[in-house]
């Protein structure tokens, strides 16, 4: 790393959190580009999970049990 970059991580390092969320956010955002069309998916892919639920043709399962199955299906 150059020192301005060095300089850099120094700097943003020493903000508070929630500055460093808007900056991590701002990064992401730039190498991430939004697309509208993934965007419009994602909603609809949503909505229909949600409406799937309600109607009781899908049910949830806890967090915590999730990531224990996995865990546990992969030696984590």
């Amino acid at each position: 790393m150059t020192t301005n970059t060095e300089d850099l991580i120094s700097i943003i390092e020493s903000l508070p959190v929630d500055v460093k969320i808007q900056i991590a956010d701002n990064l992401l955002r730039s190498l991430y580009p939004k697309d509208e069309e993934i965007d419009k998916l994602w909603i609809k892919e949503a909505e229909k999970r949600v409406r799937e639920l309600k109607e009781g043709k899908a049910k949830s399962i806890p967090g915590n049990k999730v990531f224990d199955e996995l865990k546990k299906k992969y030696d984590l």
